[in-house]
């Protein structure tokens, strides 16, 4: 199977049935069964979409900022597509980083952290209401950092 590009098309495909799997059951087995069981009670109702944003891909993968877009819907996701700068972001909470934190997030480096430390963003949407299920999307940016994709080498400009 060929590497897809970070912030590809067929990377969000991937990103989408990596997303409806959840956390594999390695990650899952670190942690206490109520804690699923709660990740899965917000996946189940979770109504919202986010617009993940990279602010500046390599000028390999486009350059500029894109974000990947993933609408919830019933406990699946719903949608899943990259979103061109050029594009509208109607999503309920908009975040971003730098490319790279997310080739960190990649390589491992824990999602929590990467909330925590303020490596991801809030830039719109309800910060109250967004943190209300902050371990899901916390879990589920892991779940997209494992994803495997070909991150090319930063050119300083």
């Amino acid at each position: 199977m060929t590497e897809t590009n970070f912030f590809s098309s067929g990377w969000a495909a991937v990103v989408r049935d990596a997303l409806d799997a959840g956390p594999s059951d390695q990650v899952r087995a670190g942690k206490l069964q109520e804690y699923w069981d709660l990740f899965e009670t917000i996946k189940s109702v979770y109504p919202a979409s986010w617009a993940l944003g990279c602010r500046e891909l390599p000028a390999e993968l486009g350059g500029g900022p894109a974000y990947l877009f993933v609408q919830w819907a019933g406990g699946t996701v719903a949608d899943c597509r990259i979103i061109g700068p050029d594009e509208p972001l109607a999503a309920t909470y908009v975040l971003a980083m730098d490319y790279a934190d997310w080739k960190a997030l990649h390589d491992g480096y824990d999602a929590q952290r990467t909330v925590m430390y303020r490596k991801i963003l809030l830039e719109e949407g309800n910060l109250l209401e967004f943190f209300k299920t902050i371990y899901f999307f916390a879990e589920c940016l892991a779940v997209i950092g494992a994803v495997e994709a070909r991150y090319p080498a930063l050119v300083p400009a």
